[in-house]
């Protein structure tokens, strides 16, 4: 304890026994979180700051073209699609270079999302949102359209014809593509092989700019498109290749008039194959014949050639006509049958078959008289 000095009235105050080292450490420790609190303050700052220079960055990016190889984009937008699931899907193809919530926002800026047409349209990847919306919300234009029959059973002759008469493409012009185009459909048409029973048969609507080669084209993707289905690895397993397949379902197409005949007649093909003998088939005479008037004469039949199935076995080379769907399904799931013959008999065109050639000729007394 200090004790007042003699004379003085007040004690004095006790001498500090802190040093001025210890006092000034004790400084640093109070501002010591200020400061920790003032680099936080700024870190904050600039991430925010870094941060909206990189939103900006972005931002202005999705309002460009994405810098993407240049490829073609067929687009359709479908009936009912709103405008985020346009813009998420104008993205996914690289068309635009945004989607999600920026691509939306950008949408909706232009004030034509609600313009949107469903259809198909043609675009390229890289291109800007404003690009591309032009072409979504510009009507398409009119292209003038016929429609051209082609029935099963027709053959190359007849749909040329077909043609000619339902888009004014000269009947002798589609015949000299056919013959000249360099068109093939593996495993089912080889490169080498005519088109004959390939030009699927259906009801198209062609725009009536379209040249010969544009229309086969069209014909043979619909054939492709109708039978990818199939199951043609059967044909292997009934001795024929593909390509004979679509021989033997042209033949069916040609002698069948109702559903319930398609598999026999099949059967009785492949049976008549399978032991050697010829098929007998007139229908592909006719395909042949000399003096095409729809009637065999006795001359026709006598007539040696490639398509005369009375006289020579196997198959003919070629399809003799365009066969539709139910006789392909027949060619390839033939009925497991005993018949080696068949006659036409009754109105409906129907036929009668027989497993023995007297039983055959009994039928044909009976049906044909």
């Amino acid at each position: 304890m200090t004790h007042p000095a003699p004379g003085d009235r007040y004690p004095r105050e006790p001498m500090s026994t802190t040093s001025p080292a210890r006092r000034a450490d004790r400084h640093v420790r109070r501002d010591r979180p200020r400061r920790i609190s003032l680099l936080i303050l700024f870190l904050a700052l600039g991430g925010i700051a870094a941060g909206l220079v990189l939103a900006s960055r972005h931002y202005e990016g999705c309002k460009g073209a994405a810098e993407v190889a240049r490829r073609d984009v067929s687009f359709t937008v479908d009936d009912g699609a709103t405008a985020e699931q346009v813009v998420d899907g104008l993205a996914a193809e690289r068309v635009i270079p945004c989607g999600g919530f920026l691509g939306n926002l950008l949408m909706r800026g232009t004030g034509r999302s609600g313009d949107i047409r469903a259809g198909t349209y043609a675009l390229t990847t890289g291109m800007t949102l404003d690009d591309a919306v032009e072409v979504l919300t510009t009507p398409p234009t009119q292209v003038p359209t016929a429609d051209v029959l082609i029935p099963p059973g027709y053959r190359i002759t007849q749909i040329a014809d077909a043609v000619e008469e339902a888009l004014g493409i000269p009947a002798d012009e589609f015949l000299a593509r056919v013959e000249q185009g360099t068109f093939d459909l593996p495993p089912e048409l080889p490169a080498d092989a005519p088109l004959e029973g390939f030009l699927w048969p259906e009801t198209y609507r062609i725009p009536t700019r379209d040249d010969a080669g544009a229309v086969i084209q069209r014909l043979l993707d619909q054939f492709s498109e109708e039978t990818a289905g199939l199951p043609w690895e059967q044909a292997e397993s009934l001795g024929v290749t593909p390509y004979e397949l679509v021989v033997i379902a042209s033949m069916i197409e040609k002698e069948a008039a109702v559903q319930r005949d398609r598999p026999l007649i099949a059967g009785v093909i492949y049976n008549r194959l399978r032991e050697g003998m010829a098929l007998g088939i007139d229908a592909t005479l006719l395909y042949d014949d000399p003096t095409p008037d729809g009637e065999l004469s006795t001359a026709d039949i006598e007539t040696d050639g490639p398509y005369n199935t009375r006289m020579r076995e196997g198959l003919p080379p070629t399809p003799i006509a365009s066969p539709y769907l139910w006789s392909l399904r027949a060619a390839l799931n033939p009925a497991d049958t005993p018949y080696f013959y068949y006659v036409l008999c009754g109105d409906d065109g129907a036929h009668r078959f027989a497993v023995t050639y007297d039983e055959h000729l009994a039928n044909v007394d009976e049906c044909l008289g």
